[in-house]
């Protein structure tokens, strides 16, 4: 029973990390004011270059690090269709969400023929994979930048006031690009976690909706960093459930279980979507001469 609970525990935890991490960079895109379903395209585009830096350089810390940097860029040409040009948002995610996929089937036919190699992954420590310690640290520092500091503070009143916050000196065209590449650095972190932390190599579409479960769980966590490391637990909880079950031989149809953490993230957004508010401008664009 004990290495039952276990398994579980570890498996929640590897299976939640890669969600928390797009949750946090959501947390920090629409809490200033900018709806980021790109989220899912820039994951994936950090789980190839994290892939592309390991093979060049035979580092996954400097696979790490460029999948951040592309992460942030990529965010960055959501943040300028948003913030500077006044786009629909939805419309911008949606179109880097099929930019992202294009571009890593692309180059993965480009680079390496197309079939990942296998690359140096991040090890572990007690068994968990550094991913894993890195997503919940951040957690931490992500809550407490949000709510304890002065920037924090300018960030949430670009989200939910930001003619009045321009009318005391900030800045709501930085705050928000501030937002959304934060969102980008996080999510390419994110991907990260999947290819060179879960696995060691890139499949085509290997985020399998995670940026949209991420999403989800911002949603749920009520746009709180603590309340999205809850509900990324929840989500890698029924994913762990799933994957024990076929360990023990359990006679569950596989689809079932494959199923399993998309189904929670349906019933749980059904739940509490409308008793959840988000910050009053998240999708609005702000024009101040208006």
């Amino acid at each position: 029973m004990i290495t039952i609970i276990a398994t579980v525990l570890a498996s929640t935890l590897r299976a939640a990390t890669p969600l928390l991490l797009v949750a946090l960079g959501g947390t920090f895109s629409e809490r200033s004011g900018v709806v980021n379903i790109a989220l899912e395209g820039i994951m994936l585009v950090g789980a190839w270059f994290a892939v592309y830096g390991s093979f060049l350089t035979g580092s996954p810390l400097i696979g790490l690090l460029m999948a951040a940097m592309a992460g942030a860029l990529i965010a960055s040409l959501h943040a300028v269709a948003s913030v500077k040009f006044h786009a629909d948002q939805t419309v911008s995610g949606t179109a880097i969400n099929l930019l992202a996929s294009g571009f890593t089937e692309f180059f993965m036919v480009k680079v390496w023929g197309g079939q990942s190699p296998s690359v140096k992954a991040f090890g572990s420590f007690l068994g968990l994979n550094w991913f894993i310690y890195i997503a919940f640290a951040l957690t931490i520092v992500s809550w407490y930048v949000l709510f304890y500091t002065p920037w924090g503070l300018r960030l949430r009143a670009v989200g939910e006031h930001p003619r009045a916050a321009e009318t005391v000196g900030v800045s709501v065209s930085k705050m928000r690009y501030w937002g959304v590449l934060l969102s980008g650095l996080l999510a390419g972190i994110g991907g990260a976690s999947l290819s060179i932390g879960l696995v060691s190599g890139f499949s085509s579409g290997m985020t399998a909706g995670r940026g949209f479960i991420g999403i989800a769980a911002m949603i749920f966590g009520k746009w709180n960093p603590l309340g999205a490391m809850a509900a990324c637990l929840l989500f890698g909880l029924a994913n762990a459930l799933g994957t024990v079950l076929q360990i023990q031989g359990i006679n569950v149809p596989y689809e079932f279980l494959v199923m399993a953490p998309y189904v929670v993230t349906m019933l749980a957004l059904a739940g509490v979507v409308g008793r959840s508010t988000a910050p009053a401008a998240s999708g609005v664009p702000y024009d101040k001469s208006h």
